[in-house]
């Protein structure tokens, strides 16, 4: 486990958020993978089926996400303040929480899934392959969930490289997966999700070894003996309801931007699935140094430690900014040749470069915009940043994509997007100077956080 309470704050955070970058990015091959090989060996039409799924499954994971996020800032705090009972608790409750989640998901999702591509006015061409897509990834969404809920308990106590190893693992699976499910056997986006969901359960199996095998009690737990905890449950709810509701409604709207797309094409479609692949790659530094960040605030609050978290956002701001940068410039310079590994299909290769073009210049924006909210939330105040993050979505992104697309076609579309990423940024600083995050400390200690600590 590690313990992100001493040391110098820029070595510690980036050696903490490398390995959770570094499995970020073949966590995103997941998809990536699934999306060249339909895309090459199948046609637009499969890589415009597997893009269409993508909402839908944002949807139905979100809640889980949420409430998942509020323990892992639990046992960050409790872990900072060595309250082992409480971090043992709290992994248990999460857990048995996880367990009917995922049944609940696959029941839903499997229930929902064509309703919700004939509401999104899916293309009638891709909706038989979308819909079988969705069926087999609901099917295995218990690895799924499980995976992300080990990764999230061993992130919480400091350890982002042991479920980084074995994701490396699952990924190269799911390449040699793909190619013998699409390529050679001709399964099309059903080889491709099971692809998907084999690999994602080998990662599970390989967590749930490695916790067993731990020389730290604290991950080790037997089945038969979980408990559920009814006060920490609630508490996670309470912080992490508000990120849940939040991810919600960030999926819904994804749907209506996705409804959008999908009303011009399915050449539009399939250009939306290939750059936005590529995008979800420009902004993972700033997500997993965001997700670093709040582990780091959390456990130093808890520590009673409030000079090391305006430190620690700087160093994590600057880092990440300059990735940024990096990214845009590649994005942005190499547009066409990144379409071109998901398909060769000229129209798509327009559309999608169009999108790196427009979307690629504001990364520095999002990248912003995450840091700055990752001190609340890493205080317990999920409220706030929530309601940021849906006033961009939804009083932004939204009204400009429908407003731009009338008169601007697909480019309206990709406009909003750093539109709203510049107000999210602006109104996150804004409440970060305030200093009003500070009294949802858990850990009460005697110093006052404030902005200038």
């Amino acid at each position: 486990m590690r313990d992100l309470t001493h040391g110098p704050e820029g070595k510690v955070i980036l050696s903490f958020a490398a390995p959770m970058l570094i499995g970020n990015i073949f966590q995103q091959f997941y998809t990536v993978v699934d999306s060249i090989v339909v895309g090459q060996f199948v046609g637009k039409e499969a890589l415009a089926a597997v893009g269409a799924s993508f909402s839908i499954i944002f949807l139905l994971v979100a809640l889980f996400m949420g409430v998942t996020m509020g323990s892992g800032i639990m046992i960050s705090q409790y872990y900072g303040a060595r309250d082992m009972e409480r971090v043992r608790r709290t992994i248990s409750t999460t857990l048995v929480y996880v367990f009917f989640a995922s049944i609940a998901v696959t029941v839903a999702g499997t229930l929902a899934s064509r309703p919700i591509l004939r509401l999104l006015r899916t293309p009638a061409d891709i909706l038989e392959p979308a819909t079988a897509y969705l069926a087999i990834i609901f099917a295995g969404i218990l690895v799924s969930f499980g995976y992300n809920a080990f990764s999230a308990i061993f992130r919480a106590l400091g350890d982002s490289k042991t479920p980084l190893y074995f994701l490396i693992v699952a990924t190269l699976t799911n390449v040699v997966l793909d190619l013998v499910f699409v390529a050679a056997l001709h399964w099309g986006v059903a080889g491709a999700a099971w692809a998907t969901i084999i690999s994602q359960g080998v990662a599970f199996g390989l967590c749930w070894w490695s916790m067993q095998r731990s020389s730290n009690d604290i991950l080790h737990f037997d089945v038969r003996h979980m408990v559920f905890d009814k006060a920490l449950f609630l508490q996670g709810m309470r912080i992490g309801l508000p990120s849940a509701a939040q991810q919600v409604m960030v999926a819904m709207g994804f749907m209506a931007i996705t409804s959008i797309v999908n009303g011009f094409g399915t050449n539009t479609v399939a250009a939306y699935a290939s750059a936005s692949r590529l995008d979800s790659f420009a902004g993972m530094p700033a997500m997993n140094f965001s997700m670093a960040l709040i582990t780091f605030v959390g456990q130093n609050l808890g520590a009673r430690k409030p000079e090391r978290v305006r430190r620690g956002l700087v160093v994590t701001y600057l880092i990440s900014g300059a990735i940024a940068v990096v990214a845009t410039i590649t994005m942005v310079g190499l547009q066409g040749n990144l379409i071109r590994i998901f398909s060769s299909d000229p129209e798509v290769m327009r559309i999608g470069g169009r999108y790196l073009l427009i979307v690629g210049s504001g990364y520095v924006l999002f990248s912003s915009m995450f840091v700055l909210g990752a001190v609340p939330r890493g205080a317990g105040d999920t409220m706030v940043p929530m309601l940021i993050s849906l006033l961009t979505l939804w009083v932004i992104r939204i009204p400009l994509s429908i407003l731009l697309s009338r008169r601007l076609g697909s480019d309206g579309i990709w406009l909003s997007l750093p539109a709203a990423w510049l107000i999210g940024a602006a109104l996150s600083y804004v409440y970060y100077l305030s200093g009003r995050w500070r009294r949802r400390v858990l850990v009460k200690g005697p110093v006052a956080v404030s902005s200038q600590d």
